[in-house]
């Protein structure tokens, strides 16, 4: 696969989950919309035998791709199928078995190749399901996991992202017994500096703020339930601002959220998954989006997973997915946007010259 960005519209590379789950049925509703095409080239990563099955599901949309088997013959007038397997697979919408995870992996390879490989400009992944991908090949929790292991990147944040609030998670999917010992120092100090780093390239914000939530009840109650937050989290918290992140804490995560905090920050650290995916998935507006922040590669998912109950019944809800796509090219964006800062510096500054000066002339008292 050879290089083939647009310096415009971007590429945006769909994996297709699990073939028996909704994935490709909120694929085809996502992107069945024409309007998309002038935002993006989607490119799906799965089979046609695959993807016409689950387009006969739903002819009331007027779905037509073009069917590519080399990465750089993308067609950006049309949504494009990149062919991943040739032969017939056994489809069973709603069935957990092995052949949707094994094909599930082969379309996630292969696209998050083909994103390492800068073919694509970003990857949407459609939800897979933990227990039928492990393999001796793919020995992985997840999607997450996966990519920062193919980018051999240090470290990586699981990043829930709405209109309203940002969560990102200090550990992900790890049982509750094991959470504790994961909390340390140099991994709060890590991932305040990753997302630090994503407010401003991947959002835009010149001047992010981060709150950091506590593992204990009432954040430790100064130490009388669990000493944590005294001996860990305060300390990282000290030493992330030396190191120029702007970040406060530890809150005591119920009251934060309950008297909406959240709205005065540009993101939270959670200490564990459902600490903060309870909170967002309850008060996060719009669609909330799954974005993994910390590499070069552009990834986002919706915030649900498989859905094997409606799998097959044509009733499963896009916005998520949509959302995923729209979040996707605005980071993809925001990117071009920072980048082209940092080669021009003037952009930056005439750029705030215009926003000051209009500012003013606003709040000019007439005579």
């Amino acid at each position: 696969m050879s290089h083939n960005i647009s310096e415009n519209k971007p590429v945006i590379g769909i994996s297709c989950g699990d073939i028996n789950g909704i994935g490709l049925e909120i694929i085809i509703k996502s992107i069945g919309d024409a309007r998309l095409l002038d935002i993006c080239t989607p490119v799906i990563f799965a089979s046609n035998k695959v993807l016409n099955f689950y387009r006969k599901a739903l002819p009331e949309i007027n779905f037509n791709f073009s069917s590519v088997k080399e990465a750089t013959r993308i067609n950006h007038k049309q949504i494009n199928l990149y062919n991943c397997w040739e032969e017939e697979v056994a489809i069973t919408p709603g069935v957990l078995n092995e052949v949707g995870g094994k094909y599930a992996v082969i379309s996630l390879v292969t696209a998050a190749q083909a994103l390492k490989d800068r073919v694509i400009d970003g990857l949407v992944t459609a939800p897979i399901h933990k227990k039928n991908t492990q393999s001796v090949e793919f020995n992985f929790t997840g999607h997450t996991p996966y990519l920062k292991n193919l980018y051999g990147v240090n470290d990586v944040v699981m990043f829930m992202v709405a209109q309203n609030m940002r969560v990102a998670l200090l550990t992900e999917h790890v049982a509750v017994k094991d959470i504790a010992p994961l909390i340390t120092k140099e991994r709060i100090v890590g991932k305040l500096q990753l997302v630090n780093q994503s407010l401003k390239r991947d959002f835009g914000i010149d001047k992010p703020k981060i709150a950091v939530l506590g593992l204990n009840p009432h954040a430790g109650d100064e130490g009388l339930i669990g000493k944590e937050e005294e001996e860990i989290i305060r300390p990282a918290i000290k030493e992330a601002k030396q190191r120029d992140v702007f970040c406060f804490g530890p809150y005591s995560s119920d009251a934060f959220f309950a008297r909406a905090q959240y709205e005065k920050f540009d993101a939270v650290l959670a200490m564990y998954h459902d600490q903060g995916l309870i909170p967002f998935k309850s008060l996060a507006f719009g669609e909330g989006v799954n974005y993994t922040a910390g590499m070069e590669g552009v990834r986002t998912s919706p915030d649900h997973g498989v859905a094997f109950d409606i799998a097959g019944k044509q009733v499963a809800d896009e916005s998520s997915f949509r959302e995923a796509i729209f979040r996707c090219i605005d980071i993809i964006e925001q990117r071009r946007e920072y980048e082209n800062q940092r080669q021009n510096p003037l952009k930056k500054i005439s750029k705030a010259f215009v926003a000051n000066a209009v500012d003013e002339k606003i709040t000019e008292v007439p005579e």
